[in-house]
């Protein structure tokens, strides 16, 4: 029976300078893709490092650099959450196509818990990443406080209110939501609830000030269920806490689609119809819109866009050609048959 096997050893660049017939500064300057190289020496290097099976040592490379050509997306989600949400994932989306035309790799940290965030601020702190991209920070986030003090390039995704002065890329969530809910109650909808989410962080907050700006006199405080999280489970139990509260509820808005494709099941279940008995809006324009029955009305945000726009903004901070402050992009209603 045979022993454990020796790990190979791995092919360094003196192998390729003996395989070749030249000197190492030779090779080095083939692979670094220098100038000043024969095609002659070029053809030598390539045909050694096939023969030797050389692959680059990155770690060494980014000592002598001191960049690891790694960017960390930090996602503060359960994992729940972060599986069930069609926007955190085209986020990551853009986020990734920008880095890789930059040869740069995305490394995604998901925060879930105290543990979570402590590990992360150390292993940020380690040097192991050039950037940092934050999403759904809260208020009071350590992870933003460490960035800051670590003067990590970074940017945003949304804008929580006690952020330090980090670039940021979002939507305006407060007219977006102002101008969805006053669609609603163009419908003729006058006992019209939210089921509110996010509360901790800009984009919940935002929310729930453009839906009291736009219902004005017919905002009903006891009409608003709170929830932590943008989920499914969210709008299931914040429909039927609504319902209990006001049976005659009459219009909701959904802070995101996900909580309005939970909430919509509540009341198919209850033989409750929609949009002729209540009419419901959501936020996001997810794949979660176009699956619910009918398809919801609600808010597109570009969220491949955001992931892509932050990530550019930590590549120019990285580059000296960042443009410090925020950018607001765009949204659209999409008007369907659920309100």
């Amino acid at each position: 029976m045979s022993g454990p096997r020796s790990p190979r050893r791995r092919a360094t660049i003196h192998d390729v300078a003996a395989e070749a017939g030249i000197s190492r500064g030779t090779v080095s300057r083939v692979l670094n893709n220098e100038p000043y190289v024969s095609a002659q020496a070029r053809e030598a290097v390539e045909a050694a490092v096939a023969k030797v099976g050389y692959v680059r040592n990155a770690a060494a490379r980014n000592l002598v650099t001191q960049r690891s050509r790694a960017i960390a997306l930090i996602v503060h989600e359960p994992h729940s959450v972060v599986l069930d949400d069609p926007n955190i994932g085209n986020i990551l989306i853009g986020t990734n196509a920008v880095l890789s035309q930059a040869d740069h790799q995305l490394v995604t940290l998901m925060i879930d818990s105290q543990r979570d965030s402590d590990r992360v601020i150390e292993y940020l702190r380690g040097g192991f990443v050039d950037g940092a991209i934050i999403l759904s920070a809260r208020t009071g986030d350590p992870i933003s406080e460490a960035v800051a003090e670590l003067r990590l390039p970074a940017s945003f995704v949304g804008h929580p209110p006690d952020a330090p002065d980090i670039p940021f890329i979002g939507i305006d969530n407060r007219a977006a939501a102002e101008a969805i809910v006053r669609r609603l109650v163009g419908t003729g909808r006058r006992r019209i609830g939210m089921l509110a989410s996010g509360l901790d962080r800009d984009s919940g907050e935002d929310r729930l000030a453009g839906f009291r700006t736009a219902l004005g006199e017919l905002f009903d405080p006891d009409l608003v269920v709170r929830n932590p999280f943008y989920s499914y489970t969210a709008g299931v139990d914040g429909m039927s806490e609504l319902l209990r509260r006001d049976p005659t509820v009459d219009g909701v808005f959904a802070a995101s689609d996900a909580v309005a494709a939970g909430a919509l099941d509540v009341l198919h279940r209850r033989g409750i119809d929609v949009p002729g008995r209540v009419g419901i809006v959501g936020f996001d324009d997810s794949s979660w819109a176009l699956r619910c029955t009918p398809a919801l009305s609600t808010v597109r945000q570009p969220a491949e866009d955001l992931g892509r726009r932050a990530a550019q903004q930590v590549l120019d901070q990285l580059g000296g050609t960042d443009r410090p402050g925020g950018v607001l992009l765009p949204t659209d209603i999409m008007w369907r048959d659920s309100a």
